[in-house]
């Protein structure tokens, strides 16, 4: 048996695979009160521990051990599902229906099979991410790093995910491939963070993130063509809820991206001239990294240069760079 026969075997060919069905109410998850308790919970549990910090804040030594080790969980199930789930499209699409992966034929397209096992587990393993804010909890900076972002996207997203299924909905692989493979690269970015390095590629996870919600508006146009010119694609109402929280996603992630790269890029061309003017008087030496960070001691000649900032123009700043 070759590597790859092993691989589609056990992702794929596997009776619990192969022979999986979503049925509502008897499926683990497969119920609106399951998902209903599961956010909720969730959200309650989340705004009252982040308001009334009653949990300990864990060790730095033991918080990245922790961290190090939901991140390994992760990063291998999202490469799993998402390698799970491609072999699983490509040996569930009819030959003579080569969009299936992209429009499920309306009122045809039971979920069963290999595909809608893999989005199952997607399903499930957003559970397994509330973990993430449980982390951020346990930690001394649970005030600066649990946003409404954070917290808006792990709720939200269990309901996307179950929608899918129930719908089910057009577009479920390719939502649950490049979701899977973007967190591969999160969560190896998250693991070697907790391990103690500093990957200079965290611009990159964004980035990819932001990507995602592109691509999915592409692949929308297409399903939409095929929806409108064709007999149908199946769930277009549960689509209707994925467009309207893709939307705010890449909304709230631009607004991340432009308040965490953008705005420091524009702090360090200032720290570079601030600390080209002062030099001088600092002894620093004239041309410094343009990554330089301001040093305390400096701070009184900073706030003094800072009123010469407009004698000298951005032109200038390029030539000296």
């Amino acid at each position: 048996m070759t590597l790859y026969n092993a691989v589609h075997y056990w992702l794929v060919d596997h009776p619990m695979i192969s022979q999986y069905e979503w049925k509502p109410g008897q499926t683990p998850g497969a119920s609106i009160s399951f998902l209903t308790i599961a956010v909720v919970t969730y959200l309650s549990l989340t705004l009252l521990l982040h308001h009334f910090p009653i949990l300990p804040t864990l060790s730095s030594a033991t918080l990245r051990l922790a961290a190090a080790v939901h991140n390994v969980i992760l990063c291998l199930l999202s490469l799993v599902m998402a390698v799970g789930c491609t072999l699983a499209v490509l040996h569930q699409t009819p030959p003579e229906n080569l969009t299936w992966g992209v429009c499920f034929p309306a009122g045809a397209t039971a979920p069963r099979g290999p595909t809608f096992f893999w989005a199952h587990v997607f399903y499930f393993s957003k559970i397994h991410e509330f973990v993430d804010t449980l982390l951020i909890l346990l930690s001394g900076s649970r005030s600066r790093r649990l946003s409404f972002l954070h917290v808006f996207h792990h709720a939200a997203v269990m309901v996307m995910c179950y929608l899918w299924l129930a719908a089910p909905q057009s577009l479920l692989p390719v939502g649950v491939v490049t979701n899977a493979s973007v967190h591969v690269l999160m969560y190896a970015y998250y693991l070697l963070a907790a391990l103690g390095f500093r990957p200079t590629w965290k611009r990159v996870v964004t980035d990819c993130q932001i990507t995602q919600f592109l691509f999915g508006y592409l692949t929308s146009g297409v399903m939409l063509y095929l929806h409108f010119t064709g007999p149908g694609c199946s769930g277009i109402w549960a689509w209707g809820f994925n467009i309207l929280f893709t939307t705010s996603l890449l909304a709230l992630f631009i607004n991340f991206r432009f308040k965490n790269y953008a705005r420091k890029n524009k702090l360090g061309d200032q720290h570079f001239l601030l600390r080209f003017l002062s030099g001088k008087a600092k002894g620093v030496p004239l041309l410094v990294p343009l990554n330089t960070q301001a040093p305390a001691e400096d701070h009184s000649e900073f706030r003094r240069a800072r009123s010469r900032l407009s004698l000298v123009g951005w032109r200038e700043l390029a030539v000296i760079e």
